[in-house]
């Protein structure tokens, strides 16, 4: 499983919580900008789509692997 998000649904006013709780540090945030997924670095643990109040990170099968 690999983490997909959906910028849109970031509000883009703070720094995201699921940058500390990320065990790989997969999680990129530039200032208060939506966050990205590093998905060389991503183990797809989940940690981040429990933490983000408004479900920007979403799990999904990773077809390289599938």
């Amino acid at each position: 499983m690999k983490i997909q998000t959906n910028p849109r649904g970031c509000p883009q006013n703070h720094p995201c919580p699921a940058t500390f709780y990320c065990p790989t540090q997969a999680i990129i945030q530039e200032g208060y900008n939506a966050p990205t997924v590093d998905n060389e670095k991503c183990i797809g643990c989940g940690k981040c789509t429990k933490v983000c109040a408004f479900r920007v990170f979403h799990l999904v099968p990773d077809l390289a692997t599938a």
